[in-house]
């Protein structure tokens, strides 16, 4: 699958408590095969889960098995520990989508496993529709719970059509660009680009300057002000915190669980680099507007 990481970036390590956004696809799944992700851990995140086209068939740990549908929300909480696969159906022909990490504040790294499903209304404004599946905006809110406050919509703004929405000051926000010729405000977003824009706005512009509707993934939420450690699945706070959760699923400890009913084996992590892994950091607190 060709994957395009956008987050975290050189650049940037999170947006308020997001802190990593894959984007894939659109993928020809008879040509070139779909998803089939095997078992494999997390620790002290939750997932987040959204297609623009295909299916996905979701197990995990807690004993869920729920699909993933085109513009319906998964949200798996992995704190303490957990497992999960995930396998496009065998009629799904067009995979495209997010996957999303959104990191545990330190009072909830140790959460208990937990799965929500929630399927947003498209909501129509003067040139756009929204979807959120979390937070609020737009007059909309999702009730899907979080453990920091949290943003995340998709937003299809018709052609050559400005769009300004009214946002939260206290949020920092980035806007993924799936499709169109998209201006963040001032800013030039272009597909599989992430524009970022700094707390203490209270309005985004978005400008869409192609000829056929551009798809947008608006992230946001407070600065996270916590220092993560991130290796493979696991989100921690120090070397020694990865080391023992890589252990643990190798030695297919109670602490992630089994996740039943795939057919095949769990994914084996891999080896640990010969240094000690350090905490991601953002970059000092821009004061200026929207970049990519």
């Amino acid at each position: 699958m060709d994957v395009r990481r956008t987050l975290p970036q050189r650049a940037r390590t999170l947006i308020g408590a997001w802190c990593f956004a894959d984007h894939y696809g659109p993928i020809d799944v008879p040509a070139i095969g779909g998803m089939d992700l095997p078992p494999h851990p997390h620790t002290g995140l939750q997932t987040v889960s959204w297609l623009f086209s295909g299916d996905i068939e979701h197990r995990d740990s807690l004993g869920t098995h729920a699909p993933i549908r085109t513009g319906e929300l998964n949200l798996m909480t992995g704190g303490h520990g957990i497992a999960h696969s995930e396998v496009s159906t065998a009629d799904t022909m067009v995979l495209h989508g997010v996957q999303l990490w959104v990191a545990l504040p330190e009072a909830d790294r140790e959460a208990t496993r937990d799965f929500q499903h929630h399927v947003p209304e498209p909501v129509q404004i003067d040139g756009a529709e929204l979807r959120v599946f979390l937070g609020s905006l737009g007059g909309e809110t999702s009730p899907v719970r979080t453990f920091t406050p949290l943003l995340g919509a998709q937003i299809d703004v018709e052609p050559h059509t400005t769009v300004t929405l009214s946002v939260d000051p206290g949020f920092e926000h980035g806007l993924l660009v799936d499709a169109g010729d998209v201006l963040l405000d001032d800013a030039a977003i272009r597909p599989a680009e992430l524009g970022y824009v700094p707390s203490g706005v209270e309005t985004l512009t978005i400008t869409n300057r192609s000829d056929g509707p551009a798809r947008t993934i608006l992230l946001g939420g407070p600065p996270f002000e916590e220092e993560i450690v991130m290796w493979w699945n696991f989100i921690a706070r120090d070397h020694d915190e990865i080391v023992r959760a890589r252990e643990d699923w190798e030695a297919a400890s109670d602490r992630f669980g089994v996740v039943e009913g795939y057919a095949g084996r769990r994914l084996p992590a891999p080896a640990l680099p010969d240094v000690v892994i350090t905490p991601r950091r953002n970059p000092p607190r821009r004061t200026d507007q929207a970049s990519a």
